[in-house]
Order: structure tokens, then C-alpha cells, then sequence
């Protein structure tokens, strides 16, 4: 695609057309019919239109700032104790009334397997968190639940799986506390325990503790030196730097490898005669073991499909990096890249045509360390994880209609939804958009996004931003769409996501692991 700065527009292209989609005509008399949406003139991705003084679109003059409105106390509540936290609260109480009985030496369960309830919990946490269970977990419901079930279910559905980390925090918070129980009673009976075991369990507590505190948000937030979108919850995805996720992955294998020697010394040594001598099949048996190993399976198995890519790397502007992988891709999935095998990994959004395309591309911001090493020394090779990762993107399929709204590299998390569904609507927000991006990302949208479920806005070309809820609010009746998926920024996310819930317009916004 051409980048001249002489752009061409028609009425459709400018937004000023009269907007009744050809995909309602068929609609149930029932529905209401398309209303027209006010509008506003959006840079076009044509690239072959005529330009004509007439047909091009001018800034107006730039807009007083409306009042700031006060967001309502019930609406804060409701997105900010979302199922997140709800799942969190579940797990975490049922953990800590068990503690409770367990304190008060009420349940025999927790004094005989203690080890069970440690390694329980930390083996549910990684599973929630495994790459292959999540993508079953989508593929059950995008098949047996997609538009048929009644559209609270479905929303319900979007919203426990986005929401899932809610489990994986609280199991992780759980299993710490149940390993502290476990380690303060073997000093309460110490006499019975060789000083090896004290010692393993002392260190284990304390590496798990190390690990949980690194994923803590304001300790994440407060290392983390880029910031990117993508959706791994469907969202913005903040890259953490290379010290914050290092550390974080060093004192995950550690607790790893210390679960292991601490389950069996624990399990290995008779407190009877004082020996190490419950090895071999008793040490099989127990419950702890086996969780241990199952642990330990979630955790390797995306590591199998590790691959080192071939890669094409296009830099359209000093902002933005598009890779360019071999292979189409299903719409709603993410990648994680890395220089190294072993090192931090970065997530995008994965933009493709399908399945049957023949490459699958990834928008990276150029912001931070690992993003601006794309621009300065562009590989040829990268390594990435050939299982892709769900986001709650995927779960567009159970949607008979849908908006997608991003700003800026957002887009790499919404417009492979839009290209390959024709009843999701695409609005994207940006700054220079065609010439910031580039002439692949460009040619994807013109060539698959028709005029009639597109719309652009371009912040410098418009002088600001747009009036975002009113243009939503006017798309959601005139597209009669389901529900809305956000990709924006923190402060975008919150006025839209606050927005359609004052609204009453389903909702689903950036996600960050609280």
C-alpha cells in the first residue's frame, strides 16, 4: 500500500454514508431496524480511490473538553469485585476454613496429609495456568455453547474463562499457607524430624513466598519497563523486563525442584526409629508424590513445543514492529516470542486470515528493551511456543454479533476476529494509522473489513480524541450487536468498560492480574 501523504475517500470510506449493513436484511422481523449512525470522517485504507478536494477529509476544529463525569459507586464495585476476585474469594475462604479446622486439630485429614494439601493446591494453580488445559477449556465451550445457549450463559462463559487467574492466585496464596502449617508443626514436634527435613521445608517456604511475592501486581508493575497490547486475558499485556520475569522464572523452577526434594525426605524418612527409610514404593504411594508429578507435567509441557522460527520483520514506522510468522492461525490466540530459549517471553495478539493463510502476523510496539531490539538488530530466527495460548478473544464464536474496540497496537488483538467473522464490527482508534502501521496490516484490513462494519478514527487527523461512548452506544444499536470485547490502555479501558456497564452494554475489557 502506498504512503503518500495524499489520501483518497469515498462517502463509505469517510464514514459519511448512510450505514445499513446487507448482513441485516436477513434478520428476524423482530429485530429493530439498522438506525443510522451519526458520523464522523475517518481516514480511509483505500488504496486506489480518486482524491479530490471534495472527497477528502478535513480536521474540524478541535472540541471543548466535556465536564469529567463521576463514574457510579455501584458500577466501580461491580467491574472492580468481577470474577477475579470472586474466584479468589471462593478458594482462598474454603483454604482458610480448612486451615481453621486444621489449627484446631478438627480435621485428621490435614494432620495425616499435609504434604497433599500443599502440593493440591500448587498443582491446581499451574494447571489453570497450562497452555494445552486452557485451549481445551476453549474448545469445549466454543463448540457446544457457541449462539444456541441463552446469552447470559454466554457472557457467564467469556467471563470465567478470561477470569480464570482469579483460581490460579488463590490456590498459589493457599498452598503457601498450607506449607507454613505443615513446617511450624514439624518444628512444634522437631524431636521426631531429622534437621535436613526443618531445614528443605524452611527453604521451600521461602522460595514459594519469593515466587508468589514477584507476581504480586504493584511488584510487577513496579519493574516492568514496557508495556505492549495483546490479550492473554484479552487485554493489554504488560511485557514485564528482563529482570522482573528472570527472577520470577529462577524462583519458579527453584520451587519446583525443593517441592520435589521436600516431598520426598518428608515422605521418605520414619519418624518412628528416625531413619530414611521409606523409599522406593511407600514414597510412590503417597498422595503428595503423585501431585508433585502433576505439577510438574503442566509446567514442561509447553516447554515441548518450543520451536526456533523462521521470522520477517517489517518496520513501517520508528513505533511499530510487524512480524511475520509461516502458517495461518484461528482467530482469539496469542504468541510468545523470545530472543532466547530459556529466557523471558513476550506475548502479542496473533493477526491472520485463517487457518488456511498462508503466514500469521504479530503488531509489537516498539516501547521497551526487547520491542526496540526488533528495530535494531531484527532477527531472522526467534523462538516462540508453537502451541498458541487462547484469549478471551476466542470466545467471539459464541457471539451471533460483536464489536471489537481497540486503540493503537490493539488492533494486533481485535483484527483477526474481525477478518474472519462478518458479524463483528471493528473500531479502531489511532494516530496516523496507515502510515504508523504499514502497508501489510493496512492491505489485511481493506481487503477482508468492508466499509459497513469499519470504523477508523484518526486522532491526528482529527485533532483528539473521539467522543468514544457515544460513537459505541451508536454502533451497538445500528450493528445489534451482543457484546463488546476492549483492547486499550489502562485509562481507556476503564472509561469504556465503566461506560458500557453504566450503559448496560455487555462488556469485556483489558485484564490485569490483580
Amino acid at each position: 500500500m502506498s504512503t503518500k501523504p495524499a489520501l483518497a475517500y469515498n462517502d463509505a470510506e469517510k464514514g459519511t454514508l448512510d450505514l445499513h449493513s446487507p448482513q441485516l436484511a436477513n434478520l428476524a422481523k423482530d429485530e429493530k431496524k439498522a438506525a443510522d449512525i451519526e458520523v464522523f470522517a475517518v481516514q480511509s485504507l483505500k488504496k486506489d480511490a480518486p482524491v479530490t478536494p471534495s472527497n477528502v477529509a478535513k480536521p474540524p476544529p478541535a472540541p471543548a473538553k466535556p465536564a469529567k463525569k463521576s463514574t457510579p459507586l455501584w458500577v466501580l464495585w461491580i467491574i472492580w469485585y468481577n470474577s477475579y476476585r470472586r474466584f479468589f474469594t471462593v478458594v482462598f475462604t474454603v483454604n482458610f476454613i480448612g486451615l481453621g479446622f486444621a489449627i484446631a486439630g478438627k480435621w485428621p485429614y490435614a494432620a495425616k496429609y499435609p504434604g497433599a494439601l500443599v502440593v493440591g493446591n500448587l498443582n491446581v494453580a499451574v494447571l489453570v495456568r497450562n497452555e494445552i488445559f486452557g485451549r481445551c477449556l476453549y474448545l469445549f465451550v466454543n463448540t457446544f455453547f457457541a449462539k444456541w445457549t441463552p446469552l447470559y450463559f454466554r457472557l457467564g462463559c467469556t467471563s470465567t474463562l478470561q477470569h480464570l487467574g482469579g483460581i490460579h492466585s488463590g490456590c498459589a496464596i493457599s498452598g503457601v499457607a498450607w506449607i507454613v502449617l505443615m513446617v511450624v508443626h514439624q518444628f512444634k514436634q522437631k524431636y521426631l524430624f531429622n534437621d535436613s527435613i526443618l531445614a528443605f521445608g524452611v527453604i521451600t517456604t521461602i522460595v514459594l513466598f519469593i515466587t508468589i511475592c514477584a507476581g504480586l501486581p504493584w511488584v510487577r508493575n513496579t519493574h516492568h519497563k514496557s508495556v505492549f497490547f495483546s490479550v492473554i486475558h484479552h487485554s493489554v499485556f504488560t511485557s514485564p523486563s528482563s529482570v522482573f520475569e528472570r527472577n520470577h522464572r529462577f524462583f519458579g523452577w527453584t520451587s519446583l525442584c525443593m517441592t520435589w526434594v521436600y516431598t520426598i525426605v518428608t515422605n521418605a524418612y520414619d519418624t518412628a526409629d528416625g531413619k530414611f527409610d521409606h523409599i522406593g514404593r511407600y514414597v510412590v504411594q503417597q498422595q503428595a508424590f503423585w501431585y508433585t508429578i502433576g505439577m510438574s507435567t503442566f509446567i514442561v509441557l509447553p516447554w515441548i513445543c518450543t520451536r526456533h522460527a523462521k521470522v520477517d520483520i517489517e518496520l513501517p514506522s520508528p513505533k511499530v514492529a510487524v512480524l511475520r510468522f509461516e502458517r495461518g492461525m484461528q482467530q482469539g490466540l496469542l504468541a510468545r516470542i523470545s530472543r532466547s530459549a530459556v529466557k523471558e517471553y513476550h506475548a502479542f495478539g496473533i493477526i491472520s486470515e485463517g487457518t488456511h493463510a498462508k503466514y500469521h502476523y504479530l503488531i509489537c510496539g516498539v516501547q521497551g528493551d526487547f520491542t526496540k531490539s526488533l528495530v535494531n538488530d531484527p532477527p531472522r530466527r526467534i523462538w516462540t511456543r508453537e502451541l498458541k495460548v487462547a484469549g478471551v478473544s476466542n470466545t467471539s464464536t459464541l457471539y451471533k454479533r460483536g464489536i471489537r474496540i481497540c486503540t493503537g497496537t490493539g488492533l494486533g488483538a481485535a483484527l483477526s476476529t474481525c477478518i474472519q467473522s462478518p458479524y463483528w464490527y471493528l473500531i479502531w482508534i489511532g494516530s496516523d494509522q496507515e502510515k504508523t502501521f504499514g502497508p501489510t496490516i493496512s492491505g489485511l484490513i481493506h481487503r477482508h473489513v468492508g466499509p459497513e462494519r469499519l470504523l477508523l478514527w484518526d486522532s491526528k487527523l482529527r485533532g483528539g480524541r473521539p467522543p468514544t461512548m457515544k460513537i459505541l452506544k451508536e454502533v451497538y444499536e445500528y450493528w445489534q450487536a451482543e457484546v463488546v470485547f476492549i483492547t486499550s490502555n489502562y485509562v481507556g479501558n476503564f472509561e469504556i468498560q465503566h461506560g458500557c456497564k453504566e450503559a448496560g452494554i455487555p462488556a469485556f475489557g483489558t485484564l490485569w492480574d490483580f
